[in-house]
């Protein structure tokens, strides 16, 4: 038998795990499944601005070829000025590196970085490519508690807890997936001393940092200081609604000076893959500096701030779930009433729920969340269609007692 490597032992990403498999099947034999299970914005009507995909059409003859291994210089141009505005300082071309989306970068930012053994520091729920990542890389992702009594704020004293001579990098993800929690700039003060006192990385991953409601305030981590040293992750595939399009990047700020050995990793995992999606990197100028329409979807009255209040409002009216109402990026993720509904595992439950009403979620042990009473809910689908997606989550648990 062909073995698979066992740098995948322990290894998933249940966004597209068995219950997408089993969705698919379902599809097969002709039944309509409303996926909930993705960020992905496309199939549920949102487009790119148009200047963005024209920009794409317009530079095609000029994106045959290889560009650069960090990427097109006008790409990274513009995104120096783009974080310059956010006041992070001492920014260059050099510190900046495009990628097949950030789950590329992610990756390679990872694997730069790590030795076999090496901890990092990974918020529980989390976005699990972040978990995989550290895994595959032969590192061991801790996980630190969010608590959902705080607004899913990190959990300092459990952080300070988990932090010993193997901890190498502190992840956040802020606006946060898959609760959509935003933290407040005294927060992520505290975070930024902590990797200040023990010499760690932050990794920060704001890939929906234009997605914010309510007037919401948003810091990017590495405006708090010069002495850490800070890769923060963005793109097109949220905030520009062009997930397709794969145009990710990364910046390296701050503690630049004690990292010149990591950043050369860096750079020869840039150079191993040559360069990323060309086409896509000339969409990166024009998204930064063109219309943001995000802003206008983000309000109250816009399709976004609507189906966020529906949304809210369905899941809180049924009875038996709880929910944090989100101040960032798409997501949900509510708690069940393990007791009213006899749940015993997240995994039936939403497989019963895939069977029974052909919705597609994923449950919270899918974010490396350790209780087996969370799901998250993507509020993508159009007003009428997520009004009528949440009703049928709502008829599924007005009887619904786990089975087994």
């Amino acid at each position: 038998m062909i073995k698979r490597s066992e740098r995948l032992n322990n290894v998933s990403y249940d966004l597209c795990g068995p219950l997408y498999e089993r969705a698919k099947e379902l599809e097969v034999l002709g039944h309509k499944i409303i996926k909930l299970n993705i960020g992905n914005p496309a199939p549920f009507g949102f487009d790119a601005p148009t200047a963005v995909t024209e920009q794409i059409i317009r530079s095609l003859s000029q994106a045959q070829g290889y560009s650069d291994h960090k990427g097109l210089l006008s790409a990274r141009e513009a995104i120096k000025r783009y974080y310059t505005a956010k006041d992070i300082k001492n920014i260059h071309t050099e510190d900046i590196c495009l990628g097949n989306g950030v789950s590329e970068l992610i990756m390679q930012a990872v694997q730069a970085l790590l030795n076999d053994g090496d901890e990092v520091l990974v918020p529980s729920p989390d976005y699990p490519l972040w978990t995989a990542a550290v895994r595959f890389a032969g590192g061991k992702a801790v996980h630190y508690r969010c608590d959902e009594e705080a607004d899913w704020y990190p959990d300092l004293n459990d952080i300070k807890s988990k932090i010993n001579s193997r901890t190498r990098a502190i992840v956040i993800i802020n606006p946060n997936n898959p609760t959509g929690a935003v933290y407040s700039q005294e927060l992520l003060q505290e975070l930024v001393k902590l990797a200040e006192e023990h010499n760690l990385v932050l990794f920060s991953d704001e890939i929906y940092d234009k997605i914010l409601y309510d007037n919401t305030i948003y810091t990017s981590t590495a405006t708090l200081s010069e002495e850490v040293l800070c890769v923060t992750f963005g793109g097109l595939s949220k905030n520009y609604l062009a997930a397709g399009f794969r145009a990710g990047w990364m910046l390296v700020s701050g503690a630049k000076h004690k990292a010149k050995a990591y950043l050369d990793g860096l750079n020869t995992m840039a150079s191993l893959r040559v360069c990323s999606n060309v086409p896509a990197q000339f969409a990166i100028e024009t998204a930064l500096e063109g219309e943001q329409t995000i802003l206008d979807l983000t309000l109250p009255t816009g399709r976004l701030g609507q189906q966020r209040a529906i949304t809210y409002e369905k899941l809180t009216a049924i009875p038996g779930i709880t929910c944090v109402k989100p101040m960032g990026a798409f997501y949900m993720f509510p708690k069940l009433d393990v007791k009213k509904f006899n749940i015993e595992s997240d995994q039936h439950f939403a497989l019963d729920l895939l069977i029974e009403q052909h919705v597609l979620l994923v449950p919270g042990t899918g974010f490396n969340f350790q209780q087996y009473d969370h799901f998250r809910v993507v509020y993508l689908p159009e007003p009428t269609e997520l009004s009528n997606t949440l009703d049928r989550l709502t008829n599924f648990l007005k009887t619904y007692q786990q089975q087994f």
